[in-house]
């Protein structure tokens, strides 16, 4: 049997449905849920893609890679979607980009399809623009935490963000050294106003993760939040894919 190492496209086995989810204000989603390939998952990630207009969507990498090694490394179920107007290979999302106001009703419809197939500890991974939704509307949602890779935190209020100081939900943030927008410093001030916020500042970091040893950084700690027993990830894969 071949030894891979995993890395770039590589795609692990999984069990991989096309979903469509309908919005409050009758919007079709399209989508992809991928779950473990036996099993059931121990937690579910809902994620959230970046900015849309700047080429964000339901494969920018980190989102399709977390799709693709997740349910077979760490035995989580991974939810993906395109919010409205967004445009990926699955298909185009109904609707038009909203600057992340009528967005809230995509995160509800997102996690409407969680409660309905009862997927286990529903977890929101935003991404850039995504940290935005994460943190604007997570608190609506019955969520164990938020993890917000490269926050910009140009959309989501002081307030909006200290909110997250009376719940008992997680917030953890992956901060770039080098990010193009907000750096760990000035992070550090923008989410003091949440005590029990985890930041982590990611050395040589850069917004858009590009390489393997970021990608890498960026699932570990998504794992090291949501299912720690499944550390360290490997890096080869034995079995056939």
């Amino acid at each position: 049997m071949t030894t891979l190492e995993i890395r770039g496209p590589l795609e692990l086995p999984a069990r991989r449905e096309d979903i469509e989810l309908r919005t409050a204000d009758d919007l079709t989603l399209v989508g992809e849920l991928a779950l473990p390939e036996s099993g059931d998952p121990v937690a579910t990630l809902v994620t959230l893609h970046p900015l849309p207009t700047a080429g964000g969507f339901m494969d920018s990498h980190i989102l399709r890679k977390a799709a693709a090694r997740l349910p077979a490394l760490a035995n989580l179920a991974v939810l993906r979607f395109n919010t409205r107007g967004t445009t990926s290979p699955r298909g185009t999302s109904e609707g038009a980009f909203d600057g992340g106001a009528a967005e809230q009703f995509d995160v509800a419809a997102a996690m409407a399809l969680v409660q309905e197939r009862r997927l286990p500890r529903p977890w929101l991974v935003g991404w850039s623009f995504g940290t935005e939704l994460a943190l604007k509307y997570g608190r609506d949602h019955a969520i164990e935490g938020i993890i917000l890779l490269s926050p910009p935190l140009h959309r989501a209020t002081d307030d909006e963000v200290a909110a997250w100081a009376s719940t008992d939900r997680e917030v953890v943030v992956l901060v770039p050294e080098l990010d193009d927008y907000l750096r760990p410093d000035e992070a550090r001030e923008r989410f003091a106003s949440i005590p029990h916020a985890h930041l982590i500042a990611v050395e040589g970091g850069k917004h858009l993760w590009v390489g393997e040893s970021q990608t890498r950084r960026v699932l570990t700690e998504i794992v090291a939040a949501v299912n720690p027993d499944a550390l360290p990830l490997p890096t080869e894969w034995s079995e056939p894919v």
